[in-house]
């Protein structure tokens, strides 16, 4: 079984107990409950929303709050000594999903 759900604009593929790393959601986020679910498919039934899934609740847990890989950026202009570098690591959330319940 597995459901594809949209958190903040991203469309993320989940099954029971998988870990995924969301977008940041801020600093009360302990957990966090997805509401738009897309696609759900068990064994037998596949349940297509339109454009969500009406009356379904996923259920997670977040499991701590990390940093991404840092992007350098580089500026310059040509023949004038300007240089600047700078740095940047995006935040997530990686978080546990715990049921997929109709």
């Amino acid at each position: 079984m597995y459901a594809i759900v949209e958190v903040k604009g991203k469309q993320y593929k989940v099954e029971k107990g998988q870990d995924i790393l969301i977008e940041y959601l801020g600093e009360e986020a302990k957990e966090p409950e997805i509401k738009t679910l897309l696609l759900k498919k068990d064994d037998d039934t596949v349940l297509v929303g339109t454009p969500y899934v009406e009356g379904v609740k996923v259920t997670s847990k977040a499991v701590e709050s990390l940093k991404g890989d840092k992007v350098v950026i580089g500026k310059h202009k040509r023949r004038k000594d300007y240089r600047r570098i700078t740095g940047h690591r995006h935040k997530y959330h990686k978080i546990t999903i715990e049921n997929i319940a109709v």
